[in-house]
């Protein structure tokens, strides 16, 4: 973890410093070696989240973005259950970094958890994801250009097909690997399973969510209506071609 608290007061791990998990309140020791970044841990393997996960440096740069008293807050929910989330925004939206697979069941446990969330995932952890991906929206369906929306299949990318059936907006992070936007957002609403991949800019993302006005919904409900759309002309086209065949008329003869 990033903070702890040090005589009441949340502090980043500094050598020799020893304080208390905002979270469960038990002893920790700052860790300040060479090959890691600096970090507090609990004395002993005590883990009071069991969603928490090891801290990179990937994950301590997104969370640099926003302010420290966003950073690492517990939070709470109705019967008690208690998590501490990567940030939490000022407008109750909680951000979750998630660089490690994480398996489908606790994934939708935190989204029914927090509500209103979102995920932004490493997906340079794994070195065939961003060849997949390339792939997946090199081939896949432009639906515009301004903004782009391309459709993909989960089938061509390993990884659009581990969080297809999220229930909240995902952002993949390829740093400028693809694109110079950096996070390519991934919306799942099509009825053969696949899905609308939009770029955004990390400064976008980081600007929506400072200034208290992240809101993709918009940009949703003009693919809903797209998609509404090609459906309609698709039955349309289909009901206006004429059968290609004859149904037979049925023998009267008895054998």
């Amino acid at each position: 973890m990033k903070f702890a608290l040090f005589n009441g007061q949340r502090r980043i791990a500094e050598p020799s410093l020893s304080g208390n998990c905002p979270m469960c309140g038990a002893a920790t020791i700052a860790k300040c070696g060479e090959n890691r970044i600096w970090h507090w841990a609990h004395k002993g393997k005590q883990k009071c989240d069991p969603w928490w996960e090891n801290e990179t440096e990937w994950h301590r740069n997104w969370k640099s973005h926003f302010p420290t008293d966003w950073q690492e807050v517990p939070h709470r929910d109705d019967d008690g259950e208690k998590h501490i989330a990567d940030v939490k925004t000022d407008q109750g939206w909680a951000i979750e970094f998630q660089h490690s697979y994480i398996k489908p069941e606790e994934r939708q446990s935190r989204e029914a958890f927090y509500g209103d969330m979102a995920w932004v995932v490493d997906g340079l952890r794994r070195k065939n994801d961003l060849r997949q991906f390339v792939d997946a929206v090199k081939d896949g369906i432009r639906v515009c250009e301004r903004p782009l929306v391309v459709v993909v299949h989960p089938l061509d990318c390993r990884l659009v097909d581990e969080w297809s059936t999220s229930r909240v907006p995902v952002f993949f992070d390829f740093g400028d690997k693809i694109h110079p936007h950096g996070l390519w957002l991934l919306i799942q609403m099509r009825l053969d399973s696949s899905a609308y991949i939009v770029p955004v800019g990390n400064d976008d993302f980081i600007t929506w969510h400072r200034k208290g006005n992240f809101n993709p919904q918009p940009l949703i409900d003009k693919l809903v209506l797209f998609e509404q759309s090609r459906k309609q002309k698709t039955r349309a086209h289909f009901v206006s071609q004429k059968m290609p065949w004859r149904i037979p008329r049925r023998s009267r003869r008895r054998f």
